[in-house]
């Protein structure tokens, strides 16, 4: 009996694992699907009404949660910090949509996936956070991987792909901004995120608004509902299983915009590209061993919710 009482939570810790790694890789997938998804949609539609429609089931989906908090939202720590952290997330998801509609998708994630690096250098800088020179390492071979997946020069630079590193930056504030509002509840922090896009496009859609037919409105709730249960899977999975467990798989979200990319769009990736991103991945993996050793808070490399 104490043999069993030994082995048991070992396979229950196993199991509970496994389970946070499927939900990880579920919820990636899921992720990288709504973006293929939205891609293909911002193709004959503007991406203020992508923004508008995708973010409406997620707020509907959230409205009952959002209404048990609602003795919260007046307490909200730092309300110029949420309203700051709200403007970003419109802006690195708008980045996002409207560079996928001139670059391939894997170029975007390649982009996005560039993160980590900004958020070790930004605390360094905005925060004061102490950087030691291993990470600042891995930052400038970060940088150099995503030099070689632009490729810039005079002839192949373009502002698709500077609007798509522009995203990842803003998601990189979005990151250390939120690092100062760990009080704030997690309903809460997606549901202002969700607000901020579906606000801008409702302002904006209807300068462009063209009307969508039932097939394609139904893609347009399908995309809100990806977004919604990719978030919750990711957020599920952090819950079952250490962060330095599960949040390494979110790069596999590169491989499923290749995959997509390919099979959707005809998309084939440039050595360049697929270079650039074995080396970001390679330094962002390093920051996080790094943070985890130092026990900070990790960064996280989802895709735009």
């Amino acid at each position: 009996m104490s043999l069993l009482s030994r082995i048991s939570p070992s396979a229950d810790d196993r199991s509970t694992r496994l389970a946070g790694i499927a939900l990880m890789l579920t919820g990636v997938g899921m992720f990288s699907f709504g973006d293929a998804l939205g891609k293909a949609l911002v193709a004959s539609y503007p991406v203020s009404e992508l923004l508008l429609l995708r973010a409406a089931v997620p707020l509907a989906v959230l409205l009952a949660m959002i209404w048990r908090q609602r003795a919260a939202l007046p307490r909200l720590q730092r309300p110029g910090l949420q309203l700051l952290r709200m403007a970003l997330s419109t802006a690195e998801v708008a980045a996002f949509f409207v560079a996928v509609v001139y670059l391939p998708l894997a170029d975007v994630i390649t982009y996005y996936l560039a993160c980590p690096i900004f958020v070790t250098a930004l605390s360094a800088i905005i925060l004061g956070e102490h950087v030691g020179w291993r990470r600042w390492s891995a930052v400038g071979i970060g940088f150099a991987g995503v030099l070689i997946a632009m490729q810039p020069s005079a002839q192949t630079i373009s502002w698709p792909a500077l609007i798509a590193l522009g995203g990842s930056f803003s998601f990189a504030l979005l990151m250390i901004v939120t690092r100062s509002l760990r009080e704030t509840p997690d309903i809460v922090l997606a549901a202002t995120q969700f607000t901020g896009t579906f606000s801008v496009g409702l302002v904006l859609a209807p300068f462009a608004w063209r009307a969508p037919g039932l097939p394609d409105l139904g893609l347009f709730v399908l995309a809100g509902c990806i977004s919604i249960a990719a978030l919750l899977c990711t957020n599920r999975s952090l819950k079952l299983a250490p962060a330095s467990v599960v949040v390494p798989y979110q790069y596999s979200m590169i491989v499923w915009a290749v995959m997509f990319g390919y099979v959707v769009f005809g998309d084939v990736p440039s050595a360049a590209t697929i270079a650039g991103a074995a080396i970001i991945i390679a330094a962002g993996l390093y920051i996080f061993i790094r943070e985890q050793q130092l026990g900070r808070g990790e960064t996280t490399v989802s895709p735009p919710v």
